[in-house]
C-alpha cells in the first residue's frame, strides 16, 4: 500500500537535512551529509521530489521508480522506495562499486547495468523505459530544475545559517560536481543573496571514462553551467583516495572517495588563492559503500 503524504512526511522530514557543519581546519568547514538516513547528500533531493510527486498525485500503487544512476541516487530512491511502498529499478553502468548495488539490493532494488562509465547508456534506457510504459516515474536527475531549487532553497540557505551562526565569513565553497544540482543551486542562492562568495569546481584529473571518484563528472555537467565557476581544481583518482582513508584514521570520518577529492581540492583552494573567510564543501557520503576499493588501494 502506497504510503500516504502525512505519514511520509512525519518519518522523513526531521532526518533529511539539517546536516552538521564540521571543521576540517581553521579555513575548512565541511556538511557530514552522511547523517542523511541512507548516508548521502542524495536524500535531499529524492526527499524532494518524492514529497512533490505524493502531493502532486504523480504517484498511485502501480507506479514503478525508475531512475539512471551511479550509485548514491540509486541508494536514496531504493530506500524511499521502500518505505512508501513501491518498486525501484535502477540503472547504472558495471564499474560501480559492488557495495553500492549490494546497498541497492538490500532495499529491495532492481538492478539493471550498462557498460563501464556509459551514463549516457543508462539515461537513455531508462526515457526508453518511461517512455513505454506509463507506470514509471523518474526523478529525473541529470534534466530536473528541481535537482537545482532543492539545493537553492534548502542546502545553500542551511549553509549559510550554520556559517553565521559560528560567526564565521563564507569565503568560498568548492565541491565536485555529478547532476550539477548541488553545486548549480549553491551558486544561485550566493548570486540571490548578493553574496561575495567564490565558487570552485572540483573535477577529476582523469578523464570521465577513467577516473575513479564516483558520482562526479558522470559523462557531462547536466545542470550546471561552468562558465559561472570562479575556478576549477582537478584532483587524481588515487589522491582522492588517499585522502579519504586518511579522514577515517586520522579524524574518524569514514566517507567516500567524492568526499576525499572535495577535501583535497579545497586544500588547494586555500593554497593557492587569497581568502576572506573559510572554504565551505561537502562530504558526500558514507565510506562503507567503497570499502572494496579502499583495501585495494
Amino acid at each position: 500500500m502506497l504510503l500516504e503524504l502525512d505519514e511520509f512526511q512525519r518519518r522523513f522530514e526531521e532526518i533529511v537535512g539539517n546536516t552538521p557543519l564540521i571543521k576540517i581546519s581553521d579555513k575548512i568547514y565541511s556538511k557530514l551529509e552522511t547523517y542523511n538516513p541512507s548516508g548521502s547528500i542524495k536524500d535531499r533531493l529524492i526527499y524532494h521530489l518524492i514529497r512533490d510527486a505524493l502531493v502532486s498525485d504523480h504517484l498511485n500503487k502501480e507506479t514503478v521508480l525508475v531512475e539512471a544512476t551511479s550509485g548514491n541516487t540509486g541508494i536514496s530512491l531504493a530506500m524511499f522506495g521502500a518505505a512508501i511502498g513501491l518498486p525501484v529499478t535502477l540503472i547504472m553502468p558495471r564499474n560501480m562499486s559492488p557495495e553500492r548495488m549490494e546497498m541497492m539490493r538490500a532495499y529491495g532494488a532492481n538492478i539493471l547495468t550498462v557498460h563501464d562509465s556509459d551514463f549516457a547508456a543508462a539515461i537513455s534506457l531508462r526515457d526508453k523505459m518511461c517512455n513505454s510504459d506509463d507506470r514509471y516515474w523518474s526523478p529525473m536527475q541529470f534534466e530536473n530544475i528541481e535537482n537545482i531549487r532543492c539545493h537553492t532553497q534548502y542546502t545553500a540557505h542551511e549553509l549559510h545559517k550554520q556559517l553565521g551562526s559560528q560567526g564565521l565569513m563564507w569565503g568560498a565553497f568548492v565541491s565536485g560536481a555529478g547532476t550539477g544540482g548541488t553545486m548549480a543551486g549553491i551558486k544561485r542562492y550566493i548570486d540571490r543573496m548578493g553574496l561575495t562568495t567564490q565558487t570552485c569546481l572540483m573535477l577529476p584529473y582523469e578523464s570521465s571514462h577513467n577516473h575513479g571518484i564516483q558520482g562526479v563528472n558522470d559523462g557531462g555537467d547536466f545542470l550546471l553551467e561552468r562558465s559561472l565557476m570562479d575556478a576549477e581544481i582537478k584532483v587524481k583518482t588515487q589522491d582522492a583516495i588517499d585522502r579519504a582513508k586518511r579522514l577515517a584514521s586520522e579524524s574518524g570520518l569514514l566517507v567516500g572517495i567524492s568526499s576525499g577529492a572535495n577535501i583535497v581540492a579545497a586544500e588547494r583552494y586555500v593554497q593557492m588563492y587569497p581568502l576572506d573567510g573559510v572554504v565551505t564543501t561537502m562530504l558526500c557520503d558514507r565510506g562503507e559503500r567503497y570499502l572494496s576499493i579502499f583495501n585495494n588501494s
